[in-house]
């Protein structure tokens, strides 16, 4: 029905537009017309029977969610637990079907990717691995000094090359049944925030990877998509929230010279904000990616926020660089930073 009541506009915006005389205007429009009918033919999603998706951090969060959605869907799920033995783990063996099989899975492990690798080729179904979702992930604070290398090393790890070296295991499986590689960014990849870098940078990168792989792989048929999530810090709990003397402790000298622990407190404070905000659905999320995983037609990108965050990140991409960073010294947190480090260096 859909389908057929966008062909019957398309042809009478034509039809009014040539009675009008405008036939340049009328074919210039007849390319992006035809692609809105295409849009609106509907189409049967994917048959979810005898096919497998491996999921990797189902410990928790969405992964752990997505992953008993999927199992009821009757998708074959392969669940990357980085403790097979933990609650979350034993949670999905107790609440899920025999066709759900619990993996030990840390992605920055070759080892642990190759035994997973071994297992699925053996226990495939008839259809094949359908889908990839790389969902493993780690989150962290702090401003950039505060911080050493081997934490900006630790972050890439996961985030970034744990979902590449999952994505280079798993394309010949994929790809034999044009399947779909998901991968789970952030809106901190167009909200480059002050005291995230650890976290914003490796999500920068799995925007530039999906984007790149993308284009590689319509050749074969295969889909790959990027689920965009916003602030679901209360939901997920990936932040963690540090005391002021546990932070104070890891800073060198020179850094605490500059800083103080009222600063510290400051930032502390924001990040507890941020996890005792009410909590979102994280199946606005899940749901997001199982279109991708389902959907004849998936989108490249799945931007799931509020509408302020949507705002924010309008402001981040299209406005002036020195407007958004107007806006984020504009915030009260930041003039209070600002305030007490004048006051420490004058001291």
């Amino acid at each position: 029905m859909p389908g057929a009541v966008g062909t019957c506009a398309v042809f009478l915006l034509l039809g009014a537009l040539y009675s009008f005389g405008s036939v340049a205007f009328t074919v210039c429009l007849i390319p992006p017309l035809i692609w809105i009918v295409w849009l609106t033919q509907p189409a049967a999603p994917v048959n979810c029977k005898g096919r497998a998706v491996l999921i990797t951090g189902c410990d928790t969060g969405f992964g752990h969610i997505l992953a008993k959605q999927l199992d009821g869907l009757g998708f074959r799920v392969f669940a990357g637990c980085l403790s097979p033995d933990g609650p979350g783990a034993q949670g999905l063996k107790k609440e899920c079907s025999s066709q759900l099989s619990i993996l030990k899975l840390d992605v920055t492990l070759d080892e642990d990717v190759n035994k997973v690798k071994e297992f699925v080729e053996a226990n495939l179904p008839a259809e094949g691995l359908w889908g990839l979702v790389n969902n493993a992930g780690i989150s962290g604070w702090g401003e950039v000094e505060w911080n050493n290398i081997q934490v900006y090393q630790r972050h890439a790890d996961v985030n970034l090359w744990g979902s590449i070296r999952m994505t280079l295991s798993f394309i010949p499986l994929v790809r034999q049944c044009k399947g779909r590689f998901i991968f789970i960014s952030s809106m901190s990849a167009y909200i480059h925030s002050p005291a995230c870098s650890t976290y914003v940078i490796t999500k920068c990168g799995i925007e530039a990877f999906s984007d790149c792989f993308r284009l590689e792989m319509k050749k074969f048929g295969v889909k790959v998509s990027v689920i965009e999530p916003g602030n679901y810090a209360s939901t997920t709990n990936i932040l963690k929230v540090q005391t002021t003397e546990e932070v104070w402790n890891e800073l060198n000298d020179p850094v605490k010279r500059l800083y103080s622990k009222e600063y510290i407190q400051l930032l502390i404070d924001e990040v507890e904000n941020i996890m005792s905000s009410k909590p979102r659905n994280p199946t606005d999320v899940t749901n997001a990616i199982m279109e991708a995983l389902i959907s004849p037609n998936p989108k490249a990108r799945y931007l799931v926020v509020s509408m302020a965050e949507r705002v924010i990140i309008f402001m981040c991409v299209h406005f002036p660089t020195w407007f958004s960073d107007a806006f984020f010294c504009s915030l009260k947190v930041l003039r209070k930073q600002k305030a007490l480090i004048g006051s420490q260096i004058n001291n």
